[in-house]
């Protein structure tokens, strides 16, 4: 690998880091999540307001960032804030946290929606024991994880061939899930189904949990701080499924006019987002019964949504929207985590080859050993329970971030800022009290979703520590 080069080349306009933020965030979540957060909430209007708050969340912690992005224009992003606002360690702690579980965590996830989606179409990726088999008598190994292997490695090599390779797939594949999922909205009020919709809405406020025992549906009324735990258990799906819009970031030294565009791109595409995961929940439950879609194949509402609205044709048309989906999203993962690691390689953090660019000026190693993680997470089969803890992971380096502007404030008053956090200081601290709010019940109501999480981040201190010890020494 040839490393003449040491800076990156500003190539992505406002149009492509839009995509690669919104791509980034569509991915399978929006078409199966709202299944068990209606288990856990029983109710179309907290089902609802669970995306609305997420949404709200996400748009303020965007604008917020916009700030940050026009202080530190350059690649790394979030990582480079937090090591700004606090100190290296806590910088290090999300690069390890971001490569160990969160970025290539969700590649992984995402990966294997796209092979097992790949099985309406081809039998033998359906996530089934006959479609599996021994490597050496140790592994067992579905053949869906190997198309996800696959998709991975294909991905990396096309990014490392450039960014305009990554860009054209972004726009093309980003672009085209945008269109279908509009396209799904219109034909889904144009189905719409007033029976449905006023069932759905007939006990739209009480807060029950679902369970389904040989066939028979129970409702379990919650009152007081058990149905706080369930909307915040609830969030985890809908945080999840809006989370990586922060990707962009972390290429900033690849966009044109980074001050302006960074900034403009994270509103603009969050609020696209924002607004088609309201609307697609909205034709969910406008077509099908709540019980329904609570209890809805292998968790897949789109698929009972789209059947509903385009009769036997549905399962072909989700399917198709899904594969372009999760196709577009691993490729803006892929793209941009890379870029943290290179970074942290420059700041003698992480492995000194991660740090160097190719002759197409991106960095090849740092891509190879993202994809290499990856992969093993999709071996491992415990990317689902990876990801159950990444919603808390993730909230907790948000808040961290946001309060940095507080820090950096005061820290760096003197500081160039093109763009100042719209709504400060009020946005920026409801984003944090939401952020701190939803972490506590989560710890409190579901700890199987913080421990791991918090473990894994922790283990990061001794690593850290090893690392500045071997940077003294070199």
């Amino acid at each position: 690998m040839a490393e003449n080069n040491n800076s990156f080349k500003a190539s992505l306009g406002l149009f492509d880091a839009t995509m690669i933020v919104a791509g980034s965030m569509i991915g399978s979540g929006i078409f199966i999540v709202s299944a068990d957060m209606l288990k856990d909430l029983g109710s179309a209007g907290w089902l609802l307001a669970a995306w609305l708050i997420t949404g709200v969340m996400t748009l303020i912690a965007a604008v917020s960032y916009g700030e940050l992005s026009g202080m530190f224009p350059k690649a790394g992003g979030q990582y480079v804030y937090l090591k700004e606002s606090y100190n290296p360690l806590v910088g290090f702690l999300y690069g390890w946290s971001f490569f160990s579980v969160i970025q290539t965590g969700t590649i992984a996830a995402v990966a294997v929606g796209f092979a097992k989606f790949a099985g309406y179409f081809f039998p033998a990726l359906a996530w089934e024991d006959a479609n599996t088999f021994s490597l050496a008598g140790l592994l067992t190994i579905h053949y869906a994880q190997v198309v996800a292997i696959i998709l991975i490695v294909l991905l990396t090599y096309i990014n490392t061939k450039g960014i305009q390779a990554g860009k054209i797939i972004q726009t093309v594949f980003t672009s085209t899930k945008l269109i279908s999922l509009f396209g799904l909205i219109i034909a889904g009020f144009i189905a719409f189904k007033w029976d449905v919709w006023h069932a759905n809405w007939s006990n739209a406020w009480n807060i029950q949990k679902l369970t389904k025992v040989d066939g028979v549906i129970n409702y379990q009324p919650l009152i007081s701080g058990v149905a706080l735990g369930a909307i915040a258990s609830a969030m985890v799906g809908s945080i999840f499924s809006s989370d990586a819009w922060n990707n962009v970031t972390f290429i900033a030294g690849e966009i044109k006019n980074p001050k302006r565009n960074i900034g403009l791109s994270l509103f603009l595409g969050t609020l696209i987002v924002t607004a088609i995961y309201i609307l697609i929940n909205v034709v969910y439950l406008a077509t099908v019964p709540l019980h329904e879609l609570a209890f809805a194949k292998d968790n897949r509402v789109a698929l009972s949504a789209s059947e509903a609205i385009f009769g036997s044709y549905g399962t072909i048309i989700i399917a198709i929207m899904i594969m372009i989906s999760t196709f577009g999203c691993n490729n803006g993962l892929i793209l941009a985590g890379a870029r943290v690691y290179y970074t942290m390689a420059n700041d003698r953090l992480f492995f000194k080859k991660a740090g160097g660019l190719n002759k197409n000026i991106v960095p090849e190693w740092a891509l190879w050993i993202q994809c290499a993680m990856a992969a093993a997470l999709c071996l491992s089969g415990k990317y689902g329970d990876l990801l159950d803890m990444v919603s808390f992971v993730v909230v907790i380096f948000y808040v961290l971030t946001i309060a940095g502007i507080f820090i950096l404030r005061k820290k760096m008053p003197n500081a160039e800022r093109p763009y100042k956090a719209f709504g400060y200081p009020v946005l920026p601290i409801i984003y944090i009290l939401m952020g701190i709010s939803f972490c506590t019940l989560l710890i409190i109501y579901k700890p199987q979703f913080t421990w791991p999480g918090l473990i894994i981040t922790l283990i990061g201190i001794p690593l850290y520590y090893i690392a500045v010890a071997n940077k003294k020494n070199n």
